[in-house]
């Protein structure tokens, strides 16, 4: 197609462009970029015979792992659509998911293989790789077809990433060719990624900021040194063996960094760029002790990541200035731009946002509504272009424990089920070692007593581990409207000063 641009496309100008240079790294071997795409290629043939067409999902459950990219590639150049899989979900919660996206094929690491038992009988299940027992490997699945990349234009659909449960139940949001395109470009440029860097690829990869690094690195002819999963140990180690530039970090991973190069003597002075949330107090003594810039962000799946992205230390406290690529304005409830220093909803437009939510037109037709996308945040733009996050929208009230999106909503439903709890409402509260906390206020059903290590081992074993609360508080009454619902603010200003 004339002015089209796919992700397959970057594989291919690389492997011309860069060849012999090192695309990933993992456990110590390295694949060049030639290597990739002749990795891609063959499971482009693989996923061809096992009857793979344009549009078809692929969805992954596992562990960072170089099959991601190999994945990414082979997806891309048949037109088929990757629904990446957060493995930290319970196994319903991923049932859901697969029903809702409705894979072809499901590709799954040995970490994970118990949460599959959700999964319908018209899903293929292959092992991502020969690491995995539980499957057979995919690239044993047959023999390799004939193959040729497919029509693919910007605006196809590459990936699903499901988003937290705002009415009980996960969304996925489509991002096209053109949206992971434009924000690797809009992210490169701003921080002057380029072939000289590498990023440690910890943060995991089905999230969009995961996405965003990996991929942006790559597009400039950067290397990805790959691990599982963050450990604070093993990053610093590898950042002084590989010569790391680039790290992503939400809440604790900057502190437990800060705290192991106290322990350990290494040399990580070629660290220049870590990416992500946290606050003052974590980001000065990071920066102290390295040459790194903590750049802190604003952004959503739904903008392809990044909206606001700058030095944290420029003005702290805020979310930085918009990218390259990015409009954005503060608007009140009738969607008229507030003045510089008011507070309003954060909206936005440009190439970064989304498709939109798979299947959800009614829902897409709101958050799209007068040609801007809503974001159901609360923010203030300052004299000089500086975004100050101001919270959430009370339907979209949501909590961010360690990065991670969870709606108070989802959390109560499961609350309720509990036999001895009447009534919950569930709040982010401050914590130092998350940046926010989950905290549930509880009252009991008359005459019944419950421990709160019990509830939040009950709410663990049904939903993913990372949304029980972290704190559990029983009160005799929750505030209410005059409507009978509860009053969640008032509930904030009397139980979430921890």
């Amino acid at each position: 197609m004339l002015r089209s641009f796919n992700i397959y496309d970057i594989y291919q100008r690389n492997a011309v462009i860069f060849g012999n240079e090192t695309a990933l790294k993992e456990a110590g071997k390295s694949i060049s970029f030639a290597e990739l795409l002749k990795q891609t290629d063959a499971l482009s043939a693989i996923l061809t015979g096992r009857g793979i067409r344009k549009g078809d999902r692929i969805a992954i459950l596992a562990n960072n792992n170089r099959k991601f990219f190999i994945l990414f590639g082979a997806a891309a150049a048949l037109g088929a659509i990757v629904v990446p899989l957060n493995w930290r979900l319970s196994a319903e919660e991923i049932g859901y998911i697969l029903k809702d996206s409705a894979p072809k094929i499901l590709l799954a690491d040995d970490n994970h293989t118990e949460k599959i038992s959700a999964v319908s009988n018209e899903i293929q299940i292959f092992g991502l790789d020969s690491s995995c027992k539980t499957f057979p490997c995919i690239d044993d699945a047959g023999a390799a077809a004939q193959w040729k990349p497919a029509t693919v234009a910007n605006d196809d659909p590459f990936c699903l990433i499901y988003t937290a449960a705002v009415e009980g139940k996960p969304r996925g949001a489509t991002l096209t060719h053109g949206n992971i395109s434009v924000g690797n470009i809009q992210l490169a440029a701003k921080t002057g990624f380029s072939r000289n860097d590498a990023y440690l690829n910890m943060l995991p990869l089905f999230h969009i900021t995961g996405l965003n690094l990996a991929m942006s690195v790559m597009h400039v002819g950067g290397k990805n040194v790959i691990i599982a999963k963050f450990d604070e140990k093993a990053a610093i180690q590898l950042t002084e063996k590989e010569k790391i530039t680039v790290m992503g970090s939400f809440p604790p991973i900057l502190s437990r960094l800060t705290a192991e190069t106290e322990k350990n003597a290494c040399d990580i002075s070629s660290l220049r760029i870590v990416l992500g949330i946290d606050g003052p107090d974590n980001i000065r003594p990071f920066e102290s002790k390295t040459n790194a810039k903590f750049w802190i962000l604003y952004g959503q799946t739904e903008t392809t990541g990044l909206v606001t992205f700058s030095p944290a230390m420029e003005k702290p406290g805020s979310a930085g200035t918009q990218g390259f690529l990015t409009k954005m304005k503060i608007v009140d409830e009738n969607d008229r731009e507030v003045p510089v220093g008011e507070t309003g909803e954060i909206t936005a437009q440009g190439p970064l946002i989304f498709q939109g939510y798979w299947h959800q037109e009614d829902v897409n037709q709101k958050t799209f509504r007068n040609g801007w996308h809503h974001t159901g945040d609360l923010g203030q733009l300052d004299a000089e272009g500086y975004l100050w996050f101001k919270g959430r929208k009370p339907e979209k009230e949501l909590i961010k424990p360690g990065g991670e999106n969870v709606y108070p909503a989802e959390v109560e439903e499961v609350i309720l089920q509990h036999t001895d709890v009447k009534a919950v409402s569930v709040i982010g509260v401050p914590d130092t070692q998350f940046g926010e906390g989950i905290k549930a206020v509880c009252v009991l059903k008359p005459g019944k007593s419950l421990d709160a290590e019990e509830l939040i081992q009950f709410v663990a074993s049904r939903i993913a581990r990372y949304k029980k609360p972290r704190y559990v508080e029983f009160v005799g009454e929750l505030p209410r409207k005059p409507d009978g619902s509860v009053d969640r603010q008032k509930v904030k200003e009397l139980y979430g000063k921890e």
